[in-house]
């Protein structure tokens, strides 16, 4: 008998991880997503206020840029992770 509950809460237990790892990653990479996005668009919005000739600027723009190109696409796990490393870098 105590097999059998042992069984049916494993089951159950089972379950509920196949439930959380499919359906949850996904919205929250979709909002982490977005939010970054957001921050580039503010960033972009930012340097555009600021002198057009200055090369900080050009060189700011360019990145902003590169990033939201790479954010659009499909990308593997370490090019993600490279993604992330880059987004940290320009402090946002």
């Amino acid at each position: 008998m105590d097999s059998l509950d042992h069984l049916k809460g494993s089951n159950t237990d089972d379950q509920m991880m196949e439930i959380g790892t499919v359906d949850q990653p996904e919205p929250q990479k979709q909002i982490w997503s977005e939010k970054k996005q957001a921050a580039v668009h503010e960033e972009i919005k930012r340097m555009n206020q600021l002198p057009a000739n200055s090369t900080y600027v050009i060189h700011r723009l360019k990145v902003l840029h590169t990033i939201m190109q790479l954010m659009s696409i499909q990308r593997t796990v370490s090019q993600e992770e490279e993604l992330d490393l880059l987004f940290a870098g320009l402090s946002l």
